[in-house]
């Protein structure tokens, strides 16, 4: 959360809502590939959707503590 206060600090306010609609998206990626495959780890996730083990990681965590998955 104070992350998201930083980041809308320091940018343009148009962009800013692109990268919450990014981000949207990747999480309802993150949560479509985990219904259809259960148990997957991080690096699996990042596999399949082309991101970096650590930005995996972080999605499904963020999904977790929003008890989204």
């Amino acid at each position: 959360m104070a992350r998201s206060k930083q980041l809308r600090s320091v940018t343009d306010p148009e962009l800013l809502v692109l990268f919450e609609d990014w981000l949207e998206e990747l999480e309802a990626e993150v949560t479509a590939y985990l219904e259809q495959h259960p148990g997957s780890d991080a690096p699996a996730i990042a596999a399949h959707l082309g991101l970096t083990g650590r930005g995996a990681a972080f999605l499904v965590a963020k999904l977790r503590r929003e008890e989204k998955i």
